[in-house]
């Protein structure tokens, strides 16, 4: 029980390693590439916060584990809710854009609800996957086209800055290019390494305890695989740029389903566990939709509001701990 343990907590610090520096590096070369901030933080950021769970979730699912692959997504989008936006929250009310609400927010809603209903006949098959894997072309060029038109007067000078800044001018462009792809190797290593200790770890507790490989993907790896999307939303909060954790967990969730389960189920067809059919997938579009009043009502995300949302997750993970040890 101890090894196995081990190479959980072993594996998910990996992919959070792991995850940190291939976001680095992707970032700066693209700013080095001279790409608008505003694309960067659209499309590298927020895939790269998910790349933990992709890489869980296709190793998983390589397995035949696809129940720790399924749960690890769900789990995943409940988390971010319920837990990540329910702690910043807690620390700062949360101000709602109006992009959000018109755009972001029905987005995240929309596949949530298409969740569950590609899961609903107990598969998500290869042409569920490759339409999830469409959607998220469209959504990431949609978002780009609006990043476009938002561009303000003084984003020029903005991006002059950021290049400067990932080049570190005094080591030179070149070992600043060489450096960051060197970031981005050593990333896309370190998570394949994360998820397969992180797995092989999830399945042997799983079998150890008699628990299902389910309730681990939802629980521990789930958790461990969003610690990027906890720590970017945090630290925007304490910075007093609360708006950014809406933003993070909206399009963490987004990527979640049309990118992760997208991408595993066009390379491995998912089969969905009955009870994941019947609690877990209405569980995460609740949560989802949950967030509607929350943000309507006020334009904002208030204090009370964000400790339903932790209530709501503790009172969730309660449920499958102790259905877990029966």
């Amino acid at each position: 029980m101890l090894w196995p343990t081990l190479q959980l907590v072993g594996g998910l610090l990996i992919l959070l390693v792991g995850g940190h520096f291939l976001v680095q590096g992707a970032v700066n070369i693209a700013l080095l590439a001279r790409l608008s901030t505003a694309v960067v933080a659209l499309t590298v950021v927020a895939m790269g916060t998910s790349l933990p769970e992709l890489a869980v979730s296709l190793d998983a699912a390589a397995r035949h584990s696809t129940d720790i692959a399924f749960g690890n997504i769900i789990g995943s989008c409940v988390f971010n809710i319920g837990a990540i936006l329910g702690v910043a929250a807690v620390i700062s009310t949360i101000p709602v854009r109006r992009e959000t609400i018109r755009f972001e927010y029905p987005v995240m809603l929309f596949v949530a609800l298409l969740t569950v209903i590609v899961a609903r006949d107990g598969m998500v098959d290869r042409l569920d996957g490759i339409t999830l894997v469409v959607g998220l072309v469209v959504f990431i060029a949609t978002m780009i086209v609006f990043a476009k038109r938002g561009v303000s007067l003084g984003e020029a000078e903005a991006l002059k800055r950021d290049v400067e800044r990932a080049a570190r001018l005094e080591e030179g462009p070149v070992r600043a290019w060489g450096r960051n792809v060197l970031y981005v190797i050593g990333g896309i290593v370190a998570l394949v390494a994360g998820a397969e200790f992180s797995v092989n770890g999830g399945v042997a507790i799983a079998r150890d305890l008699g628990v299902e490989e389910r309730v681990i993907g939802l629980t521990v790896i789930a958790m461990g695989t969003s610690l990027p999307e906890l720590a970017t939303s945090v630290v925007a909060t304490v910075r007093r740029e609360s708006e950014i954790a809406l933003g993070n967990v909206v399009g963490s969730n987004i990527f979640n389903i049309l990118a992760i389960l997208g991408i595993t189920a066009t390379i491995f067809p998912v089969p969905v566990n009955a009870q994941a059919i019947a609690v877990d997938n209405w569980v995460m579009l609740g949560f989802s939709a949950a967030l509607f009043p929350m943000m309507w009502r006020s334009r904002r995300i208030s204090r009370s509001s964000a400790l339903i949302l932790l209530a709501g997750f503790v009172a969730f993970m309660s449920y499958l701990v102790v259905g877990a040890l029966r």
